[in-house]
C-alpha cells in the first residue's frame, strides 16, 4: 500500500490553521506586553506633575482630592473633580483657591 498524500486543499487548510494559531498567540503576547508597558509607565508617572515631573502632593479639601505640584505649584484635578468644584458655593470656591495662593 502506498501512503496517501494530502491534497493541496488539505495542506492549505492546515497551513492556514497553523498560521491563525500562531497569529493568535502573537497577538496575545503583544497585548500582554502592551499592558505591561502601560503599567510600567503608570508606575513611573503616578503622582508626578505633568508639567515639570516633580512629585504631586494630594490635598483633601471638602472631600475633593486636589493634587498640587511640590515644585511649580501647578494644580491638577482628576476626572470628575472639576464638576465637584463647580458645585461648591462661591464662598467655598474662594476658600479653595486661597489655599493655593501665596
Amino acid at each position: 500500500m502506498t501512503p496517501v498524500k494530502p491534497s493541496e486543499k488539505e495542506e492549505e487548510y492546515f497551513a492556514r490553521q497553523m498560521f491563525e494559531t500562531k497569529q493568535k498567540v502573537e497577538q496575545e503576547k503583544q497585548q500582554k506586553l502592551a499592558e505591561a508597558e502601560r503599567q510600567k509607565a503608570k508606575e513611573l508617572h503616578h503622582m508626578k506633575c505633568p508639567k515639570c515631573g516633580m512629585n504631586l502632593v494630594e490635598i483633601d479639601y471638602k472631600s475633593i482630592k486636589v493634587d498640587r505640584c511640590s515644585a511649580c505649584e501647578g494644580v491638577w484635578l482628576d476626572s470628575g473633580e472639576l464638576a465637584q468644584i463647580i458645585k461648591l458655593e462661591k464662598g467655598a470656591l474662594d476658600k479653595l483657591f486661597s489655599v493655593f495662593s501665596k
